[in-house]
């Protein structure tokens, strides 16, 4: 492992994690303009972001969902597992409920939506930074209406992994793609296979896709 990063006084030290280098580098030039905030390392996938995190040592991590790989929501929730002091800003093109709730059940600390108001990203990172939890208003008030509206919908009937395996399948990769990407066996995903089809009421991945398109879950 190599020597951390040194500390830049004054600075909320950010990483950047996302497959696309036009997104970093959008990010970076928006929030060090800002004077405040030093982008001080970046990834193109979870992995990357796994293997650097503890070598970069930033203050907070901005954070993708939708990469190759692993993915965003596993890649907190193993973060999280190795530092619990990791904090993780997400921003992600899902703007459901289904995403943001598992994302702070994972641990991370913000979400925001990457169609939001571009000057709300440095709201967001100062408070992550701080410690404190943001959401974005529209999101936070679909999770409310969610509380209210639909507290037994099927989708929250599956298990953090089971969710996980979910929006794999929902995108068409195989069950041994599935294991390899998360480190399980293609027995262990096709046990949460048989339980996700179970709970959702679903005969075929064709069918798991169509659950994930009309609950927003993923684009068509």
């Amino acid at each position: 492992m190599g020597t951390p990063v040194p500390m830049n006084a004054g600075k909320i030290r950010v990483m950047l994690v996302d497959d696309h280098a036009v997104v970093r580098v959008g990010f970076r030039v928006l929030l060090e303009m800002s004077g405040e905030v030093e982008v001080v390392g970046e990834a193109e996938s979870g992995e990357t972001a796994y293997r650097e995190f503890a070598r970069i040592q930033p203050d907070v991590a901005i954070m993708d969902l939708s990469m190759p790989g692993m993915g965003g929501i596993e890649t907190v929730r193993r973060l999280l597992a190795r530092d619990r002091s990791a904090r993780i800003l997400v921003l992600s093109a899902h703007e459901d409920s289904a995403h943001p709730r598992r994302v702070l059940r994972a641990g991370a600390l913000g979400y925001l939506s990457k169609r939001g108001a571009p000057e709300e990203l440095l709201d967001a990172v100062r408070a992550v930074a701080a410690g404190r939890i943001y959401l974005e208003a529209e999101i936070a008030r679909r999770l409310a209406l969610h509380d209210l509206a639909a507290p037994g919908q099927s989708i929250e009937s599956l298990s953090e992994r089971e969710f996980a395996v979910f929006i794999k399948l929902a995108r068409g990769e195989s069950v041994q793609a599935i294991a390899q990407t998360l480190s399980l066996s293609p027995n262990t995903v096709g046990t949460h296979l048989y339980n996700i089809k179970q709970k959702l009421g679903a005969g075929n991945q064709a069918e798991l896709t169509l659950i994930a398109v009309r609950n927003g879950l993923i684009e068509a």
